[in-house]
């Protein structure tokens, strides 16, 4: 399995992936509008023997108070079910994070499972002094700084594009 910048071939199976996984067409409609509305987005898929079996997106959010802090938001990551806890999921993440890192991020935010996040650096974002504009779960929402001490003193509410309000 390898993980690669996703190609506008892979779209119909991005979009595959993310109805298996969610079992809706939300996640998959916000990518096709992620791709077309966002600037600066980070699409990864995970390949197997030529098969796209997973898929991650990163996309600009914003702090209040902060705007021109680079910070993404990784949402959605989804894997085909059959192919779930096989390590594809790891592989995508840690590729998206030295990739944002890459890309000038300096934080990454998550609405996710608080079991899953932490193996890879996230924190509860609160700890950071940050919070959802949607009302989430505290343990859900979580930070990662991809860059030292990037969100020190940097308190205040994470704004998504506006299109993750239609989830």
């Amino acid at each position: 399995m390898r993980v690669r910048i996703e190609r506008p071939d892979d779209f119909a199976a991005v979009r595959a992936i993310n109805r298996a996984a969610f079992g809706m067409d939300a996640e998959a409609d916000l990518v096709d509008q992620l791709r077309g509305e966002a600037s600066s987005i980070i699409s990864l898929v995970g390949e197997d023997a030529g098969e796209v079996v997973g898929h991650i997106l990163f996309s600009p959010v914003t702090l209040a108070g902060h705007d021109a802090l680079p910070i993404a938001g990784l949402a959605p990551m989804a894997v085909l079910p059959a192919r779930q806890r096989t390590g594809i999921g790891h592989a995508l993440v840690n590729a998206g994070l030295a990739a944002c890192r890459d890309h000038g991020f300096v934080a990454v935010v998550v609405l996710g499972h608080p079991g899953y996040y932490p193996r890879f650096g996230f924190r509860r974002a609160s700890e950071f002094g940050l919070a959802c504009e949607f009302e989430v779960p505290d343990e859900a929402f979580m930070a990662l700084e991809v860059q030292d001490a990037a969100l020190r003193n940097r308190q205040g509410t994470i704004h998504y594009h506006p299109l993750f309000s239609t989830v």
